[in-house]
């Protein structure tokens, strides 16, 4: 059935009325109408249509100069045939009167700021492949680092950002678009205890060192890696050599000794016959340095040196094969690219070790408790004292300030490639796993 009435759709069970010219109703109309109507429910069906139908209504009623008896029976009206309530239509005549329309509003979802842009994520990407995704505070510092003590304006935003947003922004979308890989850590071999711990005093120069071997194939030996690493400082120097026999190690551990500025004062090894011989022994003797060796169950007192083999060494040299007579190549970019980064441009955590009610040991790493070795070194109170002769903080600066931290990964990160690339064309084929 339907009913000529006015500019309106509405449903009444399953009686659909249409209603023409109701907007021009007079007041005794829509009195009559509502005392008519009153046993009768009215649901709407657009909600475009019916607020472009109650604006209609409300012009042609000149709602806002009637009084407020006439007010209330247009409301009323309007509220019943458009199956509003009368809350609803108040909000609507008053979003009428303030606006002159009755529309729907836009939807607005609420957004945060956005504080890092796109450029800014594709610096932390480049930054983290150059560094091969250092931890969250260590990769703060070189940003911040590269913004205050290298001048780069662009990593102004960067150098503030704070640890949780940084790992924010490598779980991104757009950071994983600029990231080609991704790589778990690999896990390090387990330290052998010693027999008698170092006590440095806070004094650079003990040193902790073990060696790595990069595997056999088919019989045949690859390359051993010689890992030296200071207990105060961290400053770390790797040497390579092709067998771990005397003859080929006096010569590397010699020269390894030689790059570290400050003078050594402590030898810590565990019990592998390469360190622990009258030969190597005879050597610190004669450089008056003590030599220590590994006791069992600790083992925690050569944790350091063993951390430093699977987070640098196997991270950027891997587990593949690499034939004995590529051992000077290799000490070569250790010496010209490798130690002079992972020195000068490399942060490292020094962990604040605390004592819980239980007697357990706790490490907690602040923010200011990240810098490169260098860093470390020329904090110390009084460190000038420990420098070699002939070497001083003058002389370390111009290193460390002659590329910044990322434009250094970036040259060690080249010439590892070619060092692996060549490694690779000249030996045989390793077989396949």
């Amino acid at each position: 059935m339907i009913l000529k009435m006015g500019g309106g759709e509405a449903v009444c069970g399953r009686m659909h009325i249409r209603m023409q010219n109701a907007g021009v109703l007079t007041q005794e109309q829509i009195q009559e109408f509502l005392k008519g109507s009153r046993p009768i429910e009215f649901t709407g069906q657009n909600r475009a249509e019916l607020y472009e139908f109650v604006q209609r209504v409300l012009v042609a009623q000149e709602y806002a100069v009637q009084g407020k008896k006439q007010r209330g029976a247009v409301r009323a009206y309007l509220s019943k045939v458009t199956g509003m309530s009368l809350p609803q239509m108040t909000r609507l005549i008053r979003q009428y009167r303030q606006e002159g329309v009755v529309e729907a509003a836009a939807y607005r979802r609420r957004r945060f700021a956005t504080k890092y842009t796109s450029r800014d994520v594709a610096i932390l990407a480049e930054v983290d492949m150059a560094h091969d995704w250092l931890s969250g505070p260590a990769t703060r510092h070189i940003l911040r680092r590269e913004y205050e003590q290298f001048g780069k304006t662009s990593h102004a935003r960067l150098a503030e950002i704070s640890v949780a947003h940084l790992y924010n922004l490598r779980h991104s979308a757009a950071y994983r678009k600029q990231t080609a890989k991704w790589q778990a850590t690999q896990p390090s071999g387990v330290a052998i205890g010693e027999r008698r711990k170092p006590d440095p005093q806070g004094r650079p120069g003990f040193l902790r060192i073990d060696t790595v071997h990069q595997g056999d194939w088919e019989g045949a030996k690859g390359v051993y890696h010689i890992n030296a690493v200071d207990a105060v400082t961290q400053w770390q120097v790797v040497g390579c050599v092709e067998r771990i026999s005397e003859q080929y190690v006096l010569p590397v551990l010699e020269a390894v000794l030689h790059q570290f500025p400050f003078r050594i004062l402590g030898f810590h090894s565990d019990n592998g016959s390469e360190y622990v011989n009258y030969e190597v022994a005879q050597l610190l003797k004669s450089l008056l340095i003590e030599f220590t060796k590994s006791r069992a169950n600790r083992t925690q007192d050569n944790a350091l040196v063993e951390g430093k083999n699977g987070a640098v060494i196997r991270k950027h040299i891997g587990y593949g094969h690499i034939g004995a007579e590529h051992a000077e190549r290799v000490h070569q970019f250790y010496t010209r690219h490798l130690n002079p980064y992972l020195n000068f441009h490399r942060p490292c955590g020094f962990a604040r070790v605390s004592l819980d009610a239980r007697g357990k040991r706790r490490r907690q790493y602040l923010r200011e408790d990240y810098a490169t070795p260098y860093e470390k070194l020329k904090g110390l109170e009084k460190g000038e004292q420990y420098l070699k002769p002939h070497t001083s903080f003058a002389q370390l600066e111009q290193i460390a300030r002659k590329m910044s931290d990322t434009e250094s990964a970036r040259k060690m990160s080249a010439a590892k490639a070619q060092l692996l690339r060549r490694c690779k064309s000249e030996s045989p084929t390793p077989p396949r796993r």
